[in-house]
C-alpha cells in the first residue's frame, strides 16, 4: 500500500491553497474587467426605530425576528408620516441594508431638512416610511422551513404596519436576494401594490438539496405566472458572482407585468452590479427609491404602476411608452415658426435659446438609387429631453421629431404650411456622456444621474418627399446642444456559396458550389 510521506502532504496542501487562491483571484477580477466603472458610493445619516409593539400578540415569531422603521436623521420626523414600504433582506442579510434606498427616498422627497422638494410639491405625493424586517442573519438559502418562517413573519409584519395607516393603504415591497423569494411568496395579496426584487434567484434555488425549498420555488413559479401584482427584477449580470444571470430572470407571462432589467442596461446606471452592492450602488439605489416614491403617488391601477416602474427603472433596450398628453395628430406649422435647412445639411445647435422647428429635407425618390431602401434619422440631445426621455435634473431643453409633408391642396399664390406628424422612434434611450479630459468609464465612480445624452432614431421611408422636423423648445441659460442628421442604409447584395466562399454573380455555374444565397445587410 502506498503511504504518503509528510513532505508530499505538505506539497499537495500548498498546491491546493495556490489553486484555491488562483481561482479566487480570477473570480474577483470579473467585476473589474466586466464593469470597470463600478458603483458610486452612497451616504446617509441612518437611525433605526424598533417596532416593539409588533410582539408575540401578532405572531409567535416576534420572539425570533424583529421589525424596524428607518428614519433619516435631521431630514424627516421620527414618526411615520407618509406611505409604507417594506424591505426584506436576503440570506444572512441585515435590516440595516435598507438604509441606502431609504435615505435616497428621504433626500429626494425633501430638498432640505423637512422642506418638500419642488418635484413633489402640489402633486399630493407623500414621503415613504421604510420598514425593514430583521431575520437575525438566518441562512435562508439552504433551508426551506426557514424561508417559510420568514414568509409567515413578514406577512404578519405587513398586517401590523398597515394597521397604523388609513384603511385601504397598500405597501410597496422590496426584497434583496432571497428576500425577493420571500416577497414573491407573500403574493397574491391585495395589500401589496408592487414588488421590486434585487439580485433574486427567481427560477432556481441557490442550492438544491432541500425538497422543501423546491416546493417554495414551485409555488412561487405559479405566483409569477398568475398574480396581477406588478413585479420587477433587477439583476447584476456577470458581476453578481452569487446569483447566475439566468436565475434572476422572471418568466414570461401574458397579460401581467413582469420585467427583468439588468443594471448594465438600466438607463443612467450602465454598469454591472455585484450581489451585495445592489442595495448601496448609488446609480441603482436612487432609481429604486424614486420608483417607490412615484408608485406611492400614482393611481391605484396595475397599468399605472407598471408605467412608473418602466419609467424610473427603464431598460434602455426597450422603447418607452408614449408620454401622456403627447399629440399624435397631424398639425400645420405656423408661418415664421420654422426654417428649412439646405439639402444634406446637418442640424447643429449649441446652447439654443428659443422655440423653433427646423426642417431637414428628405432625399427625393428620384435620387434614391436602385439600392436605396430607407434612411434613418438620428438625433442627439445633450442635457435635455426627447419625448420625455432625459437625464435627471435635465436643463430646460426639449426636442421632438416629426415627419412633415406639403399639403395636397393649396390656394393659388399661397405658400403651403407643412403638415407634421410625430415620427415614431425605432430607438429612444439615454446614453452615457463621456467628459473631455477624463477617463471613460471613470473607474470605481460610475455616472451621475444628471449625466447622459438622449439618442433618437427613426426610419424615414424612401420615395416620400418631405422633411423631418425637429421642434426645439429651449429657454433660459443652458449649455445643452442638439445634433441631428440622416444616416442612409444601403442594401448590399453579395453572392455566397456554401463551398469555396464568395464568388461573383453567376456562381451557380461553378460546379464546386452546391447553391448560392443572396444576402442583404
Amino acid at each position: 500500500m502506498f503511504r504518503m510521506t509528510g513532505s508530499w502532504s505538505t506539497v499537495l496542501g500548498i498546491l491546493a491553497l495556490v489553486t484555491v487562491y488562483t481561482i479566487y483571484r480570477a473570480a474577483s477580477d470579473v467585476p473589474r474587467l466586466v464593469s470597470p466603472q463600478g458603483c458610486r458610493m452612497s451616504w446617509m445619516s441612518p437611525s433605526y426605530l424598533l417596532q416593539s409593539e409588533f410582539n408575540t400578540s401578532w405572531t409567535p415569531l416576534a420572539s425570533r425576528y424583529t421589525l424596524w422603521l428607518y428614519r433619516e436623521v435631521g431630514w424627516e420626523p421620527t414618526q411615520p408620516v407618509g406611505l409604507p414600504a417594506l424591505f426584506i433582506p436576503g440570506s444572512a442579510g441585515s435590516s440595516h441594508q435598507v438604509r441606502s434606498i431609504a435615505s435616497s427616498a428621504a433626500r429626494q422627497y425633501f430638498s432640505s431638512p423637512f422642506v418638500v422638494s419642488d418635484e413633489f410639491t402640489g402633486r399630493g405625493a407623500k414621503p415613504l416610511d421604510f420598514y425593514a424586517v430583521d431575520f437575525n442573519e438566518d441562512f435562508s438559502a439552504f433551508h426551506g422551513p426557514t424561508v417559510d418562517s420568514q414568509v409567515a413573519y413578514t406577512s404578519a409584519a405587513i398586517n401590523y404596519i398597515l394597521s397604523r395607516y388609513p384603511p385601504g393603504t397598500q405597501i410597496i415591497v422590496m426584497g434583496h436576494s432571497m428576500g425577493g423569494v420571500v416577497g414573491t411568496a407573500l403574493l397574491p395579496s391585495s395589500n401589496i401594490s408592487a414588488l421590486i426584487t434585487m439580485s433574486t434567484p427567481h427560477t432556481l434555488p441557490p442550492v438544491r438539496f432541500d425538497p422543501r425549498l423546491e416546493e417554495i420555488y414551485a409555488r412561487n413559479a405559479d405566483v409569477l405566472r398568475e398574480t396581477g401584482t406588478p413585479i420587477l427584477s433587477l439583476c447584476g449580470g456577470a458581476t453578481d458572482l452569487q446569483v447566475p444571470a439566468e436565475s434572476c430572470v422572471l418568466p414570461e407571462t401574458n397579460g401581467v407585468y413582469r420585467r427583468t432589467v439588468f443594471t448594465s442596461a438600466l438607463e443612467g446606471a450602465w454598469t454591472g452590479v455585484g450581489h451585495l452592492e445592489m442595495v448601496w450602488c448609488h446609480q441603482v439605489r436612487w432609481r429604486v427609491a424614486r420608483a417607490a416614491l412615484e408608485l406611492g403617488a400614482t393611481r391605484r391601477t396595475a397599468d399605472a404602476r407598471s408605467a412608473v416602474l418602466d419609467r424610473w427603472l427603464r431598460d434602455g433596450r426597450l422603447l418607452p411608452p408614449v408620454p401622456e398628453g403627447q399629440n399624435t395628430d397631424t398639425v400645420a406649422l405656423d408661418q415664421g415658426t420654422y426654417e428649412t435647412l439646405p439639402d444634406g445639411m446637418h442640424l447643429v445647435l449649441k446652447s439654443p435659446r428659443e422655440k423653433r422647428t427646423y426642417l431637414l429635407p428628405v432625399m427625393p425618390a428620384s435620387q434614391g438609387g436602385e439600392n436605396h431602401r430607407q434612411s434613418t434619422f438620428v438625433l442627439f440631445v445633450s442635457g435635455g429631453a426627447i419625448s420625455g426621455i432625459a437625464p435627471h435634473h435635465a436643463r430646460d431643453l426639449r426636442a421632438s421629431v416629426q415627419f412633415c409633408v406639403s399639403p395636397s391642396e393649396a390656394e393659388p399664390g399661397e405658400r403651403p404650411m407643412p403638415l407634421c406628424k410625430p415620427l415614431q422612434p425605432t430607438t429612444l434611450k439615454l446614453l452615457p456622456n463621456p467628459l473631455p479630459g477624463r477617463p471613460f468609464p471613470v473607474p470605481d465612480e460610475g455616472s451621475d444621474e444628471s449625466e447622459g445624452i438622449v439618442l433618437f432614431e427613426g426610419e424615414v421611408p424612401a420615395g416620400v418627399d418631405g422633411w423631418v422636423g425637429i421642434s426645439v423648445d429651449a429657454s433660459g441659460q443652458n449649455e445643452g446642444w442638439v445634433v441631428g442628421g440622416f444616416h442612409t442604409r444601403e442594401a448590399v447584395e453579395s453572392d455566397i456559396g456554401l463551398a469555396g466562399g464568395y464568388k461573383p454573380p453567376g456562381c451557380r455555374s461553378v460546379k464546386v458550389m452546391t447553391s448560392c444565397y443572396r444576402a442583404a445587410s
